[in-house]
């Protein structure tokens, strides 16, 4: 363990993504922030499958084998700046609050906030070059979803 650690800390920085690997880095993002309260229940993985088809046009089956995918992925991912950096250079700033309220939703879906969610969502939202105020307006939209 304190090899990986070791290696994980001192291994250069994690190279960008290309372009197509960008709807992965979604979807492992996606995960992430569902898996940060330590609960990982249905209602969030359904959530996760819905923003990747609406997002994506994806089909159901497309859909969660990309989360399946994702879930691997964020799991071997040392940090979040690995999943950040990619849709930032795939996505316009214009659209990057639209993203911040897709990890919203997938935050609220259990019907609970939690603080390392926040924490986190607060952090992805910096990286992706978004303020606190948009941060918060993204949120709230996210809120209003059924």
């Amino acid at each position: 363990m304190f090899h990986s650690l070791l290696r994980g800390l001192l291994a250069p920085a994690p190279p960008r993504l290309p372009d197509p690997d960008a709807r992965l880095a979604l979807a492992a993002l996606l995960v992430r922030v569902a898996r940060t309260d330590g609960r990982y229940t249905e209602t969030e993985i359904a959530r996760i499958d819905r923003t990747l088809i609406a997002r994506h046009g994806l089909g159901p089956f497309e859909a969660a084998r990309l989360r399946t995918e994702a879930e691997a992925l964020e799991e071997a991912a040392p940090d979040t700046v690995r999943f950040t950096r990619a849709l930032k250079a795939a996505i316009p700033l214009e659209d990057r609050t639209d993203l911040v309220s897709a990890l919203w939703s997938v935050a609220l879906a259990d019907g609970s906030r939690d603080a390392e969610e926040d924490r986190l969502l607060r952090m992805v939202a910096n990286l992706l070059g978004l303020s606190d105020v948009e941060n918060a307006i993204a949120r709230q939209k996210a809120e209003k979803q059924p």
